[in-house]
């Protein structure tokens, strides 16, 4: 679901037709990224699409990206500062988060190859989970900075939120799945460094 498309009367009608889970591409917390992406979306608006969406009884699922060239670590900073934000108020349950790749055939690869940023074309490295284009953050710094990300979540607030909603056995099976997949993300780089490159 991309930002600013529905309004609160479509995700109510959603949930009233049994919708539970939706995926908003959220990609950065910076203007410049989503402008340069062509997000057509304004950072402001970003708490307020998922608040409307929670409010009508869905479960908002962000995807964000580490790792653009042209972003600094402040700049990575404040994107996991706005998902622990997101956390916090309860607008969203869950989030993905990736190592931004520059696809064959899609603008930002033309634009890494014409400017030099790639750092290999071993397309079987490009799985996001390690860096591939030069960037002012190390291959290091861009890891840990997606590992952070998965851990934006961790508050009392949010624990406290799940405790309450579980309504069943389907929902504890449901949160045990959750759990193991955020311990697999949170290792995830791991078998990457055997390459040699970080």
């Amino acid at each position: 679901m991309r930002f600013g498309i529905l309004g609160e009367k479509e995700y109510k009608m959603m949930s009233k037709a049994g919708f539970r889970f939706i995926l908003f591409g959220l990609e950065s917390a910076n203007q410049k990224t989503l402008d340069r992406i062509d997000k057509n979306l304004k950072i402001e608006k970003v708490a307020e699409g998922v608040k409307f969406a929670k409010e009508a009884g869905l479960d908002p699922h962000v995807t964000v990206m580490m790792g653009y060239p042209w972003e600094t670590k402040e700049d990575a900073r404040n994107t996991i500062e706005l998902a622990k934000y997101l956390f916090k108020c309860g607008y969203i349950d869950t989030l993905q988060a990736t190592i931004v790749i520059p696809y064959p055939g899609t603008p930002l690869f033309d634009e890494c190859k014409n400017n030099g940023w790639l750092l290999t074309e071993d397309w079987d490295r490009y799985d996001m989970r390690e860096q591939i284009m030069s960037s002012s953050m190390s291959g290091e710094d861009i890891k840990e900075l997606t590992q952070m990300l998965y851990k934006s979540f961790i508050s009392p607030q949010f624990f406290l939120r799940k405790a309450l909603s579980i309504r069943g056995t389907d929902d504890l099976r449901f949160f045990w799945r959750a759990g193991k997949k955020i311990i697999g993300h949170l290792t995830d780089f791991k078998a990457k460094e055997s390459h040699g490159h970080i």
